[in-house]
């Protein structure tokens, strides 16, 4: 492990990106989101992926009877990572989440990263929805670990709607976790 972080991408999927859940603030930062994961793996900088992941169930769902858009269904071409990441996505660094915050995501990093895990200082996240799932992955390792430097790229972060981004964006920082 180059450095003492790590890059988190969250949900980058095609259902999120130009399919079922699609916006224009997620399409314009894909390129320059796999500039970023591009330039982190050169420099050995360790990136990882979460996957959002339903079943076919899914309207029976809570979330399915709260947002009625059948999304991310495992195994669909939805589900997949865009095509400008997939290629740095495997299942080694991709954790497959059944809900807006992955519980199992502060124990698999420790598992993925073993002895590295105890050097690591930040970790950064990106990727959509802001105001979902970036937001409850953040939270959920501040509080896991909360002395350590936890970061979002704002820049490299689409919501729901920019008002929605930007409210997120605000409560992340408003609990310690830095917006950049």
């Amino acid at each position: 492990m180059n450095g003492n972080k790590i890059l988190i991408v969250i949900d980058m999927q095609n259902d999120f990106v130009t399919d079922a859940l699609a916006n224009a603030e997620a399409q314009a930062i894909t390129e320059k989101l796999a500039e970023k994961v591009k330039g982190y793996i050169t420099q050995g900088i360790p990136v990882f992926f979460t996957r959002d992941t339903h079943g076919e169930n899914y309207m029976e769902t809570q979330e399915g009877h709260l947002l009625p858009v059948p999304h991310c269904l495992k195994g669909t071409e939805g589900w997949q990572i865009i095509d400008c990441l997939a290629e740095f996505s495997n299942e080694h660094n991709t954790l497959d989440k059944p809900t807006f915050g992955a519980t199992a995501l502060p124990a698999w990093l420790e598992e993925k990263l073993g002895d590295d895990f105890g050097r690591l200082d930040e970790i950064e996240f990106c990727g959509v929805c802001t105001d979902i799932c970036v937001i409850s992955n953040a939270m959920l390792l501040k509080a896991a670990y909360p002395e350590m430097k936890i970061t979002v790229d704002s820049s490299l972060c689409a919501g729901v709607t920019p008002e929605s981004h930007n409210t997120a964006l605000d409560a992340m920082k408003a609990c310690q976790i830095y917006i950049i």
